[in-house]
């Protein structure tokens, strides 16, 4: 009996944090900036070959959840969050780009 609770609450963590992923079929907005909406695309980060956790530590976005994580231009600028791979050599640099994810 305790091997089937044990195994009944790791399937519902599992399916728990699932749902707060973005899946490759969905988007978030973030739309605070006042340089207009960021879209971020499950599907884009996928097909690049990024994994979740990749992004999801607790160097980064910590918690699966939009608004946990205050995300300014002055941190991705310095490396941080987006702008860990967005500089450049791994995707696209996020300075003289704002229009690839800031949409008015």
């Amino acid at each position: 009996m305790k091997k089937i609770m044990l195994l009944l609450s790791i399937l519902m963590f599992c399916a728990a944090t699932a749902v707060i992923a973005v899946p490759p079929k969905k988007t978030l907005t973030f739309d605070k900036s006042a340089m207009g909406a960021v879209e971020f695309s499950g599907k884009i980060h996928k097909d690049a070959g990024f994994k979740c956790k990749e992004c999801h530590n607790k160097d980064m976005f910590p918690k699966m959840k939009q608004g946990t994580v205050e995300i300014n231009m002055d941190k991705i600028y310095a490396g941080e969050l987006c702008g860990k791979c967005h500089n450049g050599t791994r995707a696209f640099a996020a300075k003289k780009n704002c229009k690839r994810c800031h949409v008015k």
